[in-house]
């Protein structure tokens, strides 16, 4: 059996977009990979509708909170394989690494106004999910 391949979100508050990719690339990749986020300024919670649209789709991220790189372990980040930045109208937090970074603008859903919440939240899910396939199948290749 090969190593996980160790992958790593990183956004600003770690409480939506991040949350989003941690819990579908955890989903789709499997035993495959050893998945963490973090954010260069944690909110200290994690979106409600990030939890909710995951949810829907059987993924439950309800346990997991925001959190900065600093709480994550040693050994995955001494291992890391990929850091992937969401961060788009932001500067993105950085990270001392010799792993392959990689970037994906992704509004943050969570600065739209509440009745636009869900509709936002639903089209960041669909648009990391389909990133997340790209990448699992480019790294099959």
């Amino acid at each position: 059996m090969s190593k996980p391949t160790n992958i790593l979100f990183l956004c600003v508050a770690n409480s939506a977009r991040s949350q989003l990719a941690e819990g579908l690339t955890k989903s789709i990749f499997g035993e495959s990979a050893k998945i963490e986020s973090a954010g260069s300024n944690p909110s200290g919670k994690v979106q409600p509708w990030a939890i909710e649209v995951l949810k829907e789709q059987g993924i439950d991220i309800s346990k997991n909170w925001s959190k900065s790189t600093d709480q994550l372990a040693i050994e995955f980040l001494a291992n890391l394989d990929y850091v992937i930045t969401l961060c788009a109208e932001e500067v993105c937090p950085s990270l001392s690494t010799k792993a392959k970074w990689l970037h994906w603008p992704i509004p943050d859903p969570a600065h739209v106004a509440e009745d636009k919440k869900a509709e936002i939240f639903h089209l960041a899910c669909e648009t990391i999910r389909d990133k997340i396939i790209s990448f699992q199948s480019e790294l099959s290749k």
